[in-house]
């Protein structure tokens, strides 16, 4: 099959899930025998421009007229199967799915998060579940300055999901949604349901799993607000005044809350804040953890880290909201704290390292439930089966829905209205 992948890379300054899941994919697709070409832009790149091609990087964010010839010309010329669109803000544009409509090749998404409905993509405001702009208009958001604080760099934004809302959604053949979770907020917004098929993301085998009870419990992703930094800090805070759990807490991160974080750590036995780390390291750093944690405030479309622990026999303590509902088994992958409360974020910090044979045996859980749901041999087959759905040009089909109850979530799977954290 012969696959081209459009994304626009965020900048290399901050870890990023997206840009490691395409790296994957593509990793993947060319291992089983299938060619596959980029098509990128670098966020990066920006910094380089001239001061007028930086202030017209706004203007670019609804349509990008260049992307679009550029692309069908490419197209018309390599002829590929199928065009897998990830990011394309703020260098691509919709105008990608323009392209591929003039050169007649199907398009597929994959939606890392939720900006099909919401501007800023993450179904939050102030810290707490903001669903106002979901099936209705952007302009809450825009009031709001949803956007880095800033009502002016969330207008680019809001003007290009007003413009391009009905462009997505007749444009791509087959939405790839990361959780169930995510498919049924975009489903309740309006989004054409028959094209919303959950894919999610897979792992790679890390090569190394825990051995022993492990030896500390780990923060790693991005140190921002919306990842809980702040309420594992005061979780942390509330842990330590009570004697502590016997095992130090690991940061490692980049972010806007990097000073505020190194400045808490700092002077203290308990905390070990260790900056950036390399694929290499983090997964060793995974692999001699008592627990991941992932105490997201917004509701996360995916949640790579509890996926990375699976892989390596780790359980995950996270939000029990978003898609970690259906990620992480409460009791069995890992434990679920109440999502905000640090109080509830402490006590699960406790039980986890507190009971080592419970904790071994959601370890072996979490490796048996990657095993079934997450390796690349599934993760292949999903993506391959959606690249062919697409071709064939169909919108709906799929194998029937399992039962809610179910733990083990198949590709179809549907998600109970009341896992919405948005709706409570």
């Amino acid at each position: 099959m012969h696959v081209l992948v459009v994304h626009n890379r965020y900048a290399s300054a901050q870890p990023s899930g997206e840009n490691k899941v395409v790296d994957q994919e593509v990793a993947l697709l060319r291992g089983a025998g299938h060619r596959v070409e980029l098509f990128e832009r670098r966020s990066d790149d920006i910094a380089a421009r001239s001061l007028p091609g930086k202030a017209a990087v706004p203007l670019l964010v609804p349509w990008n007229p260049g992307v679009r010839a550029e692309l069908a010309a490419r197209l018309r010329t390599e002829r590929p199967d199928v065009v897998h669109v990830h990011n394309v803000f703020p260098l691509l544009s919709p105008a990608v799915l323009a392209a591929c409509a003039d050169a007649g090749v199907p398009a597929v998404a994959t939606l890392h998060n939720y900006t099909q409905v919401c501007p800023p993509g993450t179904l939050q405001r102030d810290g707490r579940p903001c669903t106002e702009c979901v099936g209705s208009s952007p302009l809450p958001a825009v009031r709001h300055g949803c956007y880095r604080n800033s009502r002016l760099a969330t207008v680019p934004l809001a003007v290009s999901l007003s413009v391009n809302r009905r462009r997505w959604w007749s444009g791509v053949e087959r939405f790839f949604c990361i959780s169930a979770a995510q498919r049924h907020v975009l489903v309740r917004a309006g989004m054409p349901a028959e094209r919303l098929a959950v894919k999610h993301n897979f792992v790679p085998e890390p090569g190394v799993r825990r051995a022993g009870a492990g030896e500390h419990l780990l923060y790693l992703g991005r140190l921002a607000e919306a990842k809980g930094v702040r309420l594992l800090m005061a979780a942390w805070d509330e842990i330590t005044a009570g004697g502590g759990v016997g095992v130090p807490l690991v940061i490692a991160g980049a972010g806007p809350l990097e000073r505020e974080v190194s400045a808490w750590a700092a002077g203290r036995d308990d905390v070990r804040y260790v900056g950036l780390y390399d694929p290499a390291q983090c997964r060793q750093a995974i692999a001699r953890s008592v627990a991941v944690v992932a105490p997201s405030t917004w509701l996360e479309a995916f949640g790579l880290v509890a996926v990375e622990a699976m892989a390596a026999g780790v359980p995950a303590v996270a939000a029990g909201h978003g898609a970690f509902v259906e990620l992480v088994e409460d009791g069995v992958t890992g434990l679920l704290h109440q999502p905000g409360e640090s109080a509830s974020l402490a006590s699960c910090l406790r039980r986890i390292t507190a009971e080592p044979a419970g904790n071994r045996a959601m370890g072996q859980a979490a490796r048996r439930r990657y095993e079934q749901d997450f390796s690349p041999d599934v993760g292949l087959e999903r993506l391959v089966d959606g690249y062919r759905t697409a071709i064939a040009g169909r919108s709906g089909g799929g194998d029937p829905l399992p039962p809610v109850g179910d733990t083990h979530t198949g590709s179809w799977r549907e998600q109970p209205r009341e896992r919405d954290g948005g709706s409570r």
